[in-house]
């Protein structure tokens, strides 16, 4: 679906318009593309003191293959950058007023202990801020609040949050703002998601924070997988795979290698044939809500066994409490939660779910938020995210790891259905001022899918463009 007023204010004469009347201005926002380089420009780094993650980003520009500069807040950085091989600099305030010279903002606050620690915050992004290129990347590292060895340390760490999520709605341009906290111990394990924060792949993703756990099975090293396919060889289930969100869900995870199992419903073969079609993937015809549904998948996945399932189908019926019929209300519950039970009660008894594997549920803000007219809604996606909270201390000896994605307004088939006020609310009440894309929500999932993202678990990622509802 077609954002007319977006198009419009970025076209000449629009933006020209734009400008005269004082009209907001959204970002075309920079989405991957596989022409494209996914990293290029230079990448500012800070830090508090005693940062300990440095070792970490060096390794991580090196793979990345970008240019670092140095804030004299991060005086290790030069020197251990030289260790490393890498091109660096020194950035100097003083050159601060060319828009666009840096591509990302890079920030260890990991040994900060004490709230009075917390100046260097200010001095880097004062001096870095106004560099930052359209749609430029902003990352903090710090350690877990509640892994902190005193009250003041994790206070301090978890004012890294406000912080963080201030900077986003400041930044605006299309700049994203997210906070990795790493825990003591999984410093080899924060490529894949630093990656992702980095790329053009989490472009309508903000405001977000995300843990690094040592739980459940080690990250491999870059080496072990190609970073352009690192999906190659596993075999991935998705549910609702006929068309919309997950039709894309389902295209990101075949380009990055893996095998998809589509899943829809009967009456929507032939739109799941043709998605399976374009992708060598397999398409299976079940209502997931049926009771023989579980044994069903697990029998058709039993031979080869599955690595990644995510569980997307869902359906709405809005109605406010004292006028949804019961059975409207109940037909909610049981697709987009109930039969997500179910299923993987199914597969993970008989182990068709290998170990090592990912399961990712689609939730929603209204999950966290509440909508009006939506209490089926976001009742079954709050549970979605209580699956994700229960399950993943559960897994973790297995290896496996549950995560879900809360989308925000996204750009559908469904929203276009919307009245036209909500609709322009939904996509403008957010730090990007603009719905997101199915592709967005996609590429999340395939980050949280990814070998390397085995310390990301039971966490609720926003795809929403850091929406203020629920915030």
């Amino acid at each position: 679906m077609n954002d007319s007023y977006l198009k419009f204010v970025n076209s000449p004469f629009g933006a020209r318009l734009a400008r005269s009347l004082g009209l907001p201005k959204p970002e075309v926002l920079r989405r991957y593309r596989a022409d494209r380089p996914e990293f290029e420009g230079l990448v500012a780094i800070g830090a508090g003191r005693e940062p300990r993650l440095l070792d970490a980003l060096a390794n991580l520009i090196a793979s990345i293959g970008v240019t670092s500069v140095a804030h004299e807040s991060a005086g290790l950085w030069v020197p251990l950058a030289n260790r490393h091989g890498l091109m660096t600099g020194r950035f100097e305030p003083a050159e601060s007023g060319s828009q666009g010279k840096l591509a990302a903002l890079l920030f260890d606050a990991s040994g900060i202990e004490d709230s009075s620690q917390l100046a260097p915050l200010h001095g880097f992004f004062h001096d870095t801020l106004r560099s930052l290129g359209r749609c430029g990347r902003i990352v903090v590292l710090g350690r877990p609040p509640e892994a902190c060895a005193s009250p003041r340390q994790w206070t301090a760490q978890r004012a890294l949050e406000g912080f963080t999520r201030s900077l986003g709605k400041e930044a605006r341009r299309g700049i994203t703002a997210n906070l990795v906290y790493v825990a003591q111990g999984a410093e080899g394990s924060v490529e894949a998601t630093l990656r992702f924060f980095l790329s053009p792949r989490s472009a309508y993703v903000s405001g977000q924070v995300v843990r690094i756990d040592t739980g459940g099975a080690t990250a491999p090293t870059s080496s072990a997988f190609d970073w352009s396919q690192p999906l190659a060889g596993r075999r991935a289930v998705v549910t609702g795979a006929a068309r919309g969100i997950g039709a894309s869900i389902a295209s990101v995870l075949a380009a990055e290698g893996a095998h998809v199992i589509g899943i829809d419903i009967p009456s929507a073969r032939d739109a799941l044939d043709a998605t399976m079609r374009q992708l060598n993937g397999t398409a299976l015809a079940f209502d997931i809500a049926a009771p023989e549904a579980p044994a069903q998948i697990a029998a058709a996945l039993d031979e080869q066994g599955v690595d990644i399932v995510v569980h997307n189908a869902g359906i709405t019926k809005d109605k406010t409490i004292a006028k949804v019929a019961e059975a409207a209300w109940q037909s909610v519950i049981d697709i987009n939660l109930s039969a997500q039970e179910r299923i993987d009660d199914a597969l993970l008894a008989a182990g068709i779910l290998r170990d090592g594997g990912r399961i990712v549920g689609v939730s929603s803000i209204s999950g966290i938020a509440g909508n009006l007219g939506q209490t089926n809604y976001a009742a079954s996606k709050a549970g979605v995210i209580g699956r994700v909270q229960s399950m993943a201390p559960q897994l973790r000896a297995r290896g496996i790891t549950i995560n879900a994605v809360a989308p925000g307004f996204i750009e559908t088939q469904m929203t276009a259905k919307i009245p036209l006020t909500l609709r322009e609310a939904g996509r403008r009440m957010n730090s990007m001022s603009q719905g997101g894309q199915p592709v967005d929500v996609a590429q999340t999932i395939a980050w949280l899918a990814h070998p390397g993202a085995a310390g990301v678990t039971g966490q609720v990622v926003r795809v929403c463009g850091q929406s203020l509802i629920g915030a």
